[in-house]
C-alpha cells in the first residue's frame, strides 16, 4: 500500500478512491454495492503486485462492478463500472 490511508466509514481507502469516486461516472457506485462484492464476489483475481480485484453484479443499476482492494486485504483503492468484464 502506498501513502497513507483514510479509516472508516466507510471502510478503509486510499485518498485517491475518494477522489475517483467523485467523478460524475462513478457518483452512483454506493458504498454498500461496494461492500456487497466484497461479501460475494463472482470473480476475483489477485494481481502481480499484490492488488486483489473483485467483481459483483449491482442489480440496482444493471451493472458490473470492480473493486480493487491493497495487499493489506482491506483497504480500497479504486471501484469502477467494469463495462468489458464477461463472467
Amino acid at each position: 500500500m502506498t501513502g497513507t490511508r483514510l479509516p472508516p466509514p466507510p471502510f478503509w481507502r486510499v485518498p485517491y478512491f475518494d477522489a475517483a469516486m467523485r467523478r460524475p461516472d462513478r457518483r452512483n457506485i454506493t458504498p454498500e454495492a461496494i461492500q456487497a462484492v466484497l461479501a460475494t464476489p463472482i470473480q476475483q483475481v489477485r494481481q502481480s503486485d499484490g492488488r486483489v480485484r473483485y467483481w459483483g453484479w449491482d442489480a440496482q443499476t444493471g451493472k458490473w462492478l470492480r473493486v480493487i482492494v491493497e495487499p493489506d486485504g482491506e483497504t480500497i483503492l479504486n471501484a469502477f463500472w467494469d463495462r468489458g468484464f464477461k463472467p
